[in-house]
This record gives structure tokens, C-alpha cells and sequence, in this order.
């Protein structure tokens, strides 16, 4: 998982609420041993019946091809938890998606994958969303984890809060197993601990092996 400090990117203005996990990478598409994660993100709004592209879905807009950054709305990621929703972010290059508010589950697997998850105060989301549609693509946005800063067009910098561990494993690159590992001198210890004072487990490894 690479560290997250800084992101720069178009940020794109998808302002729908609820948007599930299946709409995000469905599943169908899913299949393939190698699935193309970036052809995923969003691929049945993408098309038309037919199978043409849709014009008139936010990411087909000349402006918003090569985007960086999804604004949208409460409840994103809903539904069932498929890591490939992350996934498809980052294989288009959203590193940051900011909402009014995330399912548990999809934030938590941003956070495991390095996709950085912003929740903004009622009145300074109004604010983005009115800054970013205004921008229409035109410029670009720039997240700073260290600072919790959101910079861009429109007007000042907007400050977000996240959890003091949440912006810790993001800042090193931490996923759950980089997190644990960060105390293994400690666990070390503890199994010396425990080897020396119930030999018994040790003996009842070495019958089992």
C-alpha cells in the first residue's frame, strides 16, 4: 500500500446518494481471472442499452475522463463489500472521494487500500460541490492529508477532520497487516513471555508437528 500525503487531480461532481458497491464494480463484470478494474468503475452507467457509450454519465465528459477526485453524496459504497468498488477507484486514479457521508464497510476498505475517504461539515460540502461544479473540470483540486486541507478554484482552503489513526496508517501506507507489524518487537516479547511461563504450550506444538 503506497503512503498518501498529498492529491492533486479534476475532481468530478457525481452527486447522487447511496450509491451501492454493484453500481460502483458490478459484479458480472467481475468474471474475467484479470478483470480490467478500470474499464469497471461505474461500467454499467456508462453504457447505453445498446452498449455504447453514454454521453451524458459525468466520468464520459471530455472534462472528466481523467479524473482524480469523486464528489457525491450520502451513504456511498452501500451494499455488499467487494474490496474491486476500491479498486476501480485507483484504477482510474480517484485517490480521494469526498461524501456527505460512507457505508462502514466501503470506507474501511478505502482506508486498507490507501484511497483517502473526507467527510466535510454540512456547510463546507455545500460549498465544495458548489466550487467543483462551478470549476467544471477546468482546474484542478488538491487534497493535503498532513495539512487536512482541500485547495483549489472558487476560493480558500476548506479544512476536513479524520480520525488521528486513520490519517496515521494512510500518512505510512498501513494496512491492517503494516499496522500489526508496526509491533512486532512487542509480540516478540510477549511470545518469549508466554513460551518461558506455560512450557506446556510449547511442548503440545512441537507432539502436534
Amino acid at each position: 500500500m503506497q503512503p498518501f500525503t498529498t492529491h492533486t487531480g479534476i475532481a468530478v461532481p457525481f452527486l447522487k446518494d447511496d450509491v451501492n458497491t454493484d453500481h460502483i464494480a458490478p459484479v458480472q463484470a467481475m468474471r474475467a481471472l484479470k478483470p480490467d478494474y478500470k474499464a469497471l468503475l461505474f461500467m454499467r452507467a456508462r453504457q447505453r442499452d445498446d452498449g455504447s457509450e453514454d454521453p451524458d454519465f459525468v466520468l464520459n465528459k471530455p472534462q472528466f475522463r481523467n479524473p482524480g477526485i469523486l464528489v457525491t453524496g450520502q451513504n456511498f459504497g452501500a451494499g455488499s463489500s467487494r474490496e474491486s468498488a476500491v479498486w476501480s477507484m485507483l484504477a482510474n486514479n480517484i485517490l480521494v472521494i469526498v461524501a456527505h457521508s460512507f457505508a462502514d464497510i466501503y470506507r474501511e476498505n478505502c482506508l486498507q487500500n490507501g484511497l483517502l475517504p473526507v467527510t466535510l461539515a454540512p456547510v463546507d460540502a455545500e460549498t465544495f460541490e458548489a466550487r467543483v461544479i462551478a470549476a467544471n473540470g477546468a482546474a484542478p483540486f488538491t487534497v493535503d492529508l498532513e495539512m487536512q486541507r482541500i485547495s483549489g478554484p472558487g476560493g480558500a482552503d476548506i479544512v476536513f477532520e479524520i480520525a488521528a489513526a486513520d490519517r496515521m496508517r494512510l500518512l505510512e501506507g498501513l494496512d491492517d497487516i503494516g499496522l500489526t507489524l508496526k509491533h512486532a518487537d512487542e509480540i516478540k516479547a510477549w511470545e518469549a513471555r508466554m513460551a518461558a511461563a506455560q512450557t506446556w504450550l510449547q511442548t503440545a506444538r512441537e507432539q502436534r508437528g
